[in-house]
């Protein structure tokens, strides 16, 4: 059970509860285009935190304390949480996915105590409710201090914040606009400003870069994530911002004004804020994320949200984000309508059929798959279409066909592999891509991972390889390409175009990662 709580940013610490439901989070919705430094400033996190009111002081008082008492006795896992693209953010269904979100919640699928979510517009916010006992953790691309401990007075007998030990290690980046001149060094932005996520920890990593470089312009931002920063120098509101190399590579194909400059250098590690009050739940957090990085479980995780999804040149993803706004809005009624009758979402079947024909019902290649979706004739007609240049008979198709290649699975490939496993079988065929996951078998690799598989794919191609398999050979770097390419299209859609909500879900394997 998840109870989300939107709390707002004014100081106020009285009220009455503003709950929402578990799939109905305060999370930031994607925009109708690329997001905005004015959409990030104006999103349902800020809008909510102003306008709602705190909730925590009702538990508080509940339990009759003046600050949260320790999970157990509260009967509940307070987590004060800074949304963010690749921490906390909105699945294709709503209900919220990223690695500080799943990880979170197993910790307390773990200890049978129900998640309370703190959603705050920005890190200095998150940080204060963790130090004032208000939530027991705080999450959200987070950067663990250099000595593990928050900035305060080191005789205080409390201390306000303790760190988790680091789960992800990154570099902070500087990011331009590429469409001027590219600086090379902290020389070159003499009286630039440069702005960075205030509160977020990243600023510690290159304070002596701020103390050596007065002549640069800092500017600490209240900004609720990397994305508001890189928003900002696409706008051209700032020159330059520093953000993760996370944010810098997930977000690359939607800024595409931005590229990176030069990185800083320093490493940092990314990791949980816990109450200073609470020292025994720290430790278990720290056990909890030793044994999961032990296991392979953080590292599946990280390859999931922090993995290149496969890169779109920067002329190719304008053109695709051009076409979202001039073509997309005619077919886009025909994706809705193919998720309702065969459930898979309809942003991955947009990416796939982008992908296929860029959007154009006439397209035809050269081993003579046609239309929209590149349907070949046999599979035409298995699935009962007339006419390959129907884009309505295409798309409902396509989605049929992704459904059935889902189904065939073997159970035990769970989300977002499933998914990527089935685009690879609409590009080549199940049968390659079983020989290829028998491949993996061979290789000591995990056949239901498409991290391994992915690597086996290619040497379907070479005599060694394919002699020995089922079907013989196979292009098999081509299901490989296509399966990034439509990673790729589709991260964009995720993050640019909303999703469909039908009134009555037809096929309870929603599908999509």
């Amino acid at each position: 059970m998840m109870t989300i709580i939107a709390v707002p940013d004014d100081g106020t610490r009285t009220g009455v509860p503003h709950r929402y439901t578990r799939f109905a989070p305060p999370l930031p919705s994607p925009p109708m285009r690329r997001p905005t430094h004015e959409a990030a400033l104006h999103d349902p996190v800020r809008f909510a935190a102003r306008s709602a009111v705190l909730a925590l002081a009702a538990l508080v008082a509940a339990c009759g304390v003046s600050e949260l008492p320790p999970p157990r006795e509260a009967r509940t896992l307070v987590v004060a949480v800074r949304p963010g693209p690749a921490s906390w953010f909105p699945g294709p269904d709503g209900s919220p996915q990223g690695i500080d979100h799943d990880l979170i919640e197993r910790f307390a699928r773990e200890r049978n105590l129900p998640l309370t979510v703190v959603a705050v517009p920005d890190a200095e916010a998150l940080l204060e409710r963790v130090a004032a006992g208000e939530a027991h953790v705080g999450i959200g691309g987070l950067y663990r201090p250099p000595s593990g401990k928050a900035p305060g007075d080191p005789k205080s007998a409390r201390v306000p914040v303790l760190w988790t030990s680091g789960y992800e290690t990154t570099e902070a980046v500087v990011i331009c606009a590429n469409d001027g001149f590219r600086p090379r060094g902290w020389k070159d932005l003499a009286g630039s400003d440069v702005a960075y996520a205030a509160g977020s920890g990243i600023e510690s990593t290159f304070a002596r870069v701020r103390r050596d470089h007065p002549e640069v312009r800092w500017k600490p931002m209240d900004a609720a994530s990397g994305d508001v920063l890189m928003s900002m120098v696409d706008e051209g509101s700032v020159t330059c911002a520093v953000v993760s190399s996370f944010d810098a590579m997930i977000g690359r194909n939607i800024y595409l004004d931005v590229d990176v400059a030069f990185p800083i250098g320093a490493k940092r590690e990314l990791a949980w804020a816990v109450g200073g009050n609470f020292p025994e739940l720290a430790r278990e957090l720290d056990a909890f994320l030793s044994r999961l990085q032990k296991d392979g479980t953080i590292a599946r995780l990280a390859e999931r949200y922090f993995a290149p999804r496969g890169e779109v040149g920067r002329i190719d993803a304008g053109i695709f984000q051009d076409r979202i706004d001039t073509t997309l809005p005619a077919f886009k009624p025909m994706f809705t309508a193919a998720q309702e009758t065969y459930g898979i979402e309809w942003r991955l079947l947009a990416a796939v059929a982008y992908q296929e024909s860029r959007w154009d019902p006439g397209a035809t290649s050269e081993t003579g798959v046609r239309g929209f979706m590149q349907l070949t004739e046999d599979t035409a007609r298995e699935l009962g279409v007339t006419d390959r240049l129907d884009p309505r008979q295409s798309i409902l198709a396509a989605a049929r066909y992704l459904r059935d290649l889902k189904a065939k699975l073997p159970k035990r490939i769970v989300e977002p592999d499933r998914t990527w496993f089935a685009l690879a079988a609409f590009n080549i065929g199940s049968g390659h891509l079983e020989d290829a996951r028998i491949q993996a078998q061979r290789d000591r690799l995990d056949p239901d991972r498409w991290r391994d598989v992915r690597r086996t794919l290619p040497l379907l191609a070479l005599p060694e390889y394919y002699e020995k398999a089922r079907l013989g050979y196979a292009r098999g770097g081509m299901p490989v390409a296509f399966v990034d390419r439509v990673r790729a299209y589709y991260d964009i859609l995720l993050r640019t175009q909303p999703p469909h909500q039908p009134r009555l879900r037809i096929d309870n394997a929603y599908a999509g990662p």
